[in-house]
This record gives C-alpha cells, sequence and structure tokens, in this order.
C-alpha cells in the first residue's frame, strides 16, 4: 500500500526530479507504507480544528492557481468525520475567485500552520459548494456561534490524502492570546515584588491588593497596549481567563474606569475600534490630551498589562447601516469608530470610502494598516502634505443612496453637514459623533430647582449644569462630559432649555424632557430639574 499523499502529488517527473537530486530513496518508502493517511486520525482532527485559518489553493479555468487565505475563529473549520472537512464561507471582498474555481474543478489544496509550534500539516482534496438554502442545517453546523460575519455558503472537503510537513523554515508567530499566556507568570511575578518592595520600604503603608479597578458589571483584562501614532495608546480588553465578549456593533462605546492623579476613580467612554465580528477582545485608542481633563494622560501612565477593569456594559449611539454603500469621514483620533465600521462593511461585502484628515501624517493612529487592507478606498488629508479635506472635493462623488458617517471636530461636522444642506441631501443620511459640544446662546447665571429634594443650586455663567450639581453635593451620572453618551441625561420639569448635546433624540428632548447637564444650559433665569 503507498500513501495517497504522495500518489497524487509524487508525479512521474516530480520522481524524476528527486531521482537526479538524490532523495528519491528517501521518499521511496512511502510507496510501501501500512499508513495511506487518506482518513483523518484524531490528532489530524484536533489540530486542524484548532486552527484559526489556513491557507487554501485552487485551480483556475486558464490553469493557474490562486491562493486565499481562509480565515475565523477556531474551530470554524470542522472535522466532520475521518474523510470530511466543512467551513463555513465568510463573506469577503467578494471577487469569488474561489467559488468560480470550485465550479469547474474541485479540487482543492490545504496548509494548515502552526507556527507557535513551528508544525505544518498539508492537505488534498475535492470540495463542493453548498449554498445556504440548500442545506441550511448543515450551515448552520458550521456556523460559528458569536461570530457575525455572513455566512455565504459551505465548503465541504473530501480528504484525498495529507501529510505531516518538516518544521524547517518555519518562523515562530504568536498570536496576542498565545504572548498574553506566555506573559501572565511574568505579570504575576511582577506584581509580587512589587507588593513585596512596597512592603519592604520604612514606613511605607500596607501594599493594596491588587483589586479591579471600577465597579461595573463587566470584567476585562488589559491583554495588550500598543502605539498608534504619536500619541495614541492602543489598548486590548478581554475577559480574564478568556472567554466571549459581549457582541458589539460598528460604532459602539465603552466606557472604562480611569484613576485620576486625585485619586478620584471615573468612567470615560472611548470608541470600541476594533473588528465587531470579533467576540474574543475589544480594543480601544486613546489620544493622549494634555490640555484634557486628565483621563487620557492618566490612562497612557497607568495602564499596565495584566491589570483588571470593571467597566460598563458597552452602549451605541453612533450606529452603522451594514446594508448600504457608506461614506466615512474621520477628523485624527475620529478614526476609531469608523475602523470599526470599515471591518464591518467590508464584511457585508457593502462599498465604502474612508476620507482621514489628520494634522500630520505619522499622527494618524491606523493609517498605515488601513491603505493596506482597503486598497483604493482611503484618502488622506495630512496638514503637514498641503492636503486639506474640503466636503465639496471629496464627497461630491458618493452614490445617492450613501451614508455619510463623521467622527471628529465640530468644525468638521458643521462643514459635512452645510455640505449635504447645499446638495439637497436628507439629514437622515448624516450621522455624526463630534469631539466638541454644540455652540448654543450666550451663557448666563440661573437657578436651578431640584424637585424631589427641595433644594436650589445656583448656576454661574462659567459653568456647566453638572459641575454646579457636584459642587452642591448632588451626584449624577457621568461620563464623556462632551454631551456625546446621555449618561446625565436628568428630567427637566419646568424652564426652556438650550440643548447642545448629540447624544438625545428628539423625542427624547421633547416628548420626554430629557437634558444632558454636562453641556446643555438653562435659556431662562430658572429651570427645574427632577432631582
Amino acid at each position: 500500500m503507498s500513501r495517497a499523499y504522495s500518489d497524487i502529488l509524487f508525479t512521474p517527473q516530480v520522481r524524476l526530479i528527486q531521482t537526479d537530486r538524490g532523495s528519491r530513496a528517501h521518499y521511496e518508502a512511502l510507496d510501501h507504507t501500512a499508513d495511506r493517511r487518506d482518513q483523518l486520525s484524531a490528532q489530524e482532527a484536533a489540530f486542524i480544528e484548532a486552527r484559526d485559518g489556513f491557507y487554501q489553493a485552487t485551480v483556475s479555468q486558464t490553469g493557474w492557481p490562486y491562493v486565499q487565505y481562509r480565515g475565523g475563529p477556531p474551530g470554524f473549520i470542522k472535522a466532520l468525520d475521518a474523510t470530511t472537512l466543512g467551513y463555513a464561507d465568510f463573506r469577503g471582498n467578494v471577487q469569488y475567485i474561489s467559488v468560480g474555481n470550485l465550479s469547474l474543478d474541485d479540487r482543492v489544496s490545504l496548509i494548515f500552520m502552526d507556527y507557535a509550534n513551528q508544525r505544518r500539516l498539508k492537505l488534498v482534496g475535492r470540495a463542493r459548494l453548498v449554498d445556504v438554502a440548500d442545506d441550511p442545517a448543515l450551515v448552520a453546523r458550521l456556523r460559528m456561534p458569536g461570530y457575525r460575519a455572513a455566512v455565504e455558503r459551505a465548503v465541504i472537503i473530501h480528504v484525498e490524502g495529507y501529510d505531516w510537513n518538516c518544521p524547517q523554515h518555519i518562523t515562530p508567530r504568536f498570536t496576542e492570546q498565545e504572548m498574553a499566556a506566555m506573559q501572565a507568570p511574568l505579570l504575576r511575578r511582577l506584581h509580587d515584588l512589587q507588593a513585596q518592595l512596597a512592603d519592604s520600604r520604612p514606613h511605607a503603608p500596607a501594599a493594596a491588593p491588587t483589586a479591579e479597578l471600577g465597579n461595573g458589571p463587566l470584567a476585562l483584562e488589559v491583554t495588550g497596549l500598543r502605539r498608534r501614532g504619536t500619541q495614541v495608546l492602543a489598548i486590548t480588553l478581554s475577559a480574564p481567563g478568556g472567554g466571549a465578549l459581549p457582541t458589539v456593533e460598528a460604532g459602539a462605546h465603552l466606557e472604562v474606569p480611569v484613576r485620576l492623579d486625585s485619586g478620584e476613580v471615573v468612567m470615560r467612554s472611548y470608541s470600541i475600534c476594533s473588528d465587531p465580528s470579533r467576540c474574543d477582545h475589544y480594543e480601544i485608542a486613546v489620544l493622549r490630551q494634555p490640555a484634557g481633563r486628565g483621563g487620557s494622560a492618566a490612562i497612557h501612565d497607568r495602564y499596565r498589562l495584566g491589570m483588571r477593569l470593571r467597566c460598563a456594559l458597552p452602549v451605541n449611539r453612533f450606529q452603522l447601516d451594514a446594508g448600504k454603500p457608506a461614506v466615512l469621514i474621520a477628523g485624527g483620533i475620529g478614526i476609531t469608530p469608523l475602523r470599526s465600521m470599515a471591518f464591518a462593511l467590508a464584511a457585508h461585502g457593502v462599498p465604502f470610502h474612508l476620507h482621514y484628515a489628520a494634522r500630520r501624517r505619522r499622527e494618524a493612529a491606523y493609517l498605515d494598516e488601513l491603505i493596506a487592507r482597503y486598497p483604493g478606498r482611503v484618502s488622506v488629508y495630512a496638514g503637514d502634505e498641503g492636503r486639506r479635506f474640503s466636503p465639496d472635493a471629496a464627497l461630491a462623488g458618493a452614490t445617492p443612496d450613501a451614508r455619510f458617517y463623521v467622527c471628529g471636530p465640530m468644525s468638521l461636522v458643521r462643514a459635512v453637514k452645510a455640505w449635504a444642506r447645499s446638495h439637497g441631501i436628507d439629514a437622515d443620511r448624516i450621522r455624526t459623533e463630534p469631539f466638541s459640544v454644540t455652540p448654543g446662546h450666550e451663557d448666563r447665571p440661573a437657578r436651578v430647582s431640584l424637585a424631589r429634594s427641595g433644594r436650589v443650586v445656583a448656576l454661574s455663567a462659567d459653568q456647566t449644569l453638572l459641575e454646579a450639581l457636584s459642587a452642591a453635593g448632588v451626584h449624577v451620572p457621568s461620563s464623556c462630559g462632551v454631551g456625546q453618551c446621555g449618561t446625565c441625561a436628568v428630567k427637566a420639569l419646568a424652564g426652556r432649555v438650550d440643548h447642545r448635546d448629540t447624544a438625545l433624540s428628539a423625542q427624547e428632548r421633547e416628548q420626554a424632557s430629557l437634558v444632558c447637564v454636562c453641556v446643555s444650559r438653562p435659556m431662562d433665569d430658572e429651570l427645574v430639574l427632577d432631582l
């Protein structure tokens, strides 16, 4: 009996070259073996199902080979039995080259890599495509719970033969999860040594326990810290010990706890900028703002690998319509929610174009990655290169059904909205998330009456309602401080309000009489709040 893999791949010409180069004797033993290797053992099945991706080669109608990387969560390709593999084919760039090749020639060659352990399994087989409508039960069996990428079909592969390849020249590479597992003992040892050092100092107070920061319902651990641009820190947050996180949609925000220099722990809201189809981690990116309220600087200075956080559950007030063509417009760090939107649009095969404006190209977080990932779909406006974003020049080519998503300074938002009005574009097609508050009427002192407690709080012209209430000892939950999240919304019982937030809908303002006290102000001498 011979090895199936060599029967298929060791053609007469290959054997001739093996003889000429002196390796034929080494491989001749494969022609006389009891192990045909055309059925997967438990070892091969487990190895394949542990992979989060593999390389697949098909044969084109013109005879050219085409190699494609297929990826997904670990376990997305399954050993259905000893001779059959199957995987859900997630929607990609909709070129359909592999699908077209397989419709005429069912031969495939797969390579499964374990870079960390320098292992490689090669497999050849015959593939058939199964549409979702033709066998929904099979497709359901291959779906990955929590992975929200669109499934277009199932790919079923009959195994013809396989071979374990030698580990030579495989460069070890490690995933974030593998790195986190390797670093965990070092981090624990570092924490122990820090505690011992604190104990050994004369008159030092007892070392504080390594308690979680914050008191929110969602437990997260810092598993990655990376620089993205000169002043941006990207933070990877995972479930302690691994596991799935609550699913999010593109545009979602996450409130994380921050310990300020004063010792006070506050919550700050940041866009989740990672791929929303991934449930194993979130990524946020924080721009260091020296003139800010201290939260961003504290994150840059104090967040460490292995740090445990208790966060709020993610919320989304900047939602994407993933079924419509999109124009994404980012100003500086406003790229964060739009990066997530680009992931989602690409996964659904929906056309989009990203316009990215920054003061300096080297400060533009994720820019090189986005250009490489989405060639031809990213336009850059870098001030140090003499390019400025102009709505007239940049947006004129948008399709009639496109949606516009803007995140950046208020000047950028106003410019896009003005352009849209001048071109008769419905306001419902424009969705924005500005950095700063909307300017309103002239600030003036006012009297704020609290209906429940009977107290009266004086509001000066240079105070926000939130600041005045806090100074009076009245606690109102808050987060962003610029009217974007709606956390501080309070019901107004009497008095006109100058709404300066972007979080509340018209219905919430008019019918529910809500007011975001972090930015909005009374327009009259008195305002009555339901506090």
